[in-house]
């Protein structure tokens, strides 16, 4: 009787030894947008996550694809060193590429295709350096199985409204119309809230009123 022969767990690498992005613009905006995203979604069941493999084919490791961010929907928040879709039961819903001269091509045929084959409600190109689209930014809707340019720069999924500003991506909130603060600009919010607390403590001292006893 022959004996069975056993099988090889099958591995998904949770890296590649390749550099995260092809320029500190590139990278620097990938990981503005993951921090923006990710504080805008907090407490709601779903994840960001930046330049991790994308895995689509169980079985079939190799087919495989890095976004520059990702933004899944109906999903346990946290991050993964991976993302597979039959273990999760969800396709990104939100895909971004930070995307260049060089990488134009895969950027908007292969990428395109394969996110849109994958159901992909949402695809947007941002070019930081302005290399090839002239406004900066580029977004298609799934629309009936086949993307469709977005007109009016607005994510129906995220209820944003994108725009770029330099070589950042800024967001702002369809429902009030605030923007969504970028890492820096929460540091410095959070410094002026200190300061206006010092301000009115002093003041109410001044007047001989004790702010513990209010």
């Amino acid at each position: 009787m022959a004996l069975a022969t056993e099988q090889k767990p099958i591995v998904y690498p949770s890296g590649d030894g390749e550099p995260v992005a092809e320029s500190y613009a590139h990278m620097y905006v990938m990981f503005v947008t993951l921090e923006v995203l990710r504080q805008y979604l907090a407490g709601q069941q779903a994840t960001v996550l930046a330049n991790q493999f994308l895995y689509y084919a169980q079985g079939f490791p190799k087919l495989r694809v890095a976004p520059d961010v990702m933004v899944i929907l109906q999903v346990p928040p946290g991050g993964r060193d991976s993302y597979k879709i039959w273990e999760e039961g969800q396709v990104p819903q939100v895909i971004f590429e930070m995307t260049s001269a060089q990488t134009q091509r895969q950027d908007q045929e292969y990428k395109k295709d394969l996110y849109q084959a994958l159901g992909v409600q949402e695809y947007w190109l941002f070019d930081p350096k302005g290399e090839w689209i002239s406004q900066q930014l580029l977004g298609y809707r799934l629309v009936e199985e086949n993307y469709v340019l977005i007109p009016d720069n607005i994510s129906q999924v995220l209820g944003l409204r994108l725009e770029p500003a330099g070589q950042l991506l800024h967001f702002y909130r369809l429902d009030n119309g605030e923007k969504l603060l970028t890492p820096d600009e929460l540091l410095v919010a959070k410094e002026q809230e200190r300061q206006m607390r010092l301000d009115l403590i002093n003041r109410l001292k001044e007047r001989g009123i004790d702010p513990d006893n209010l």
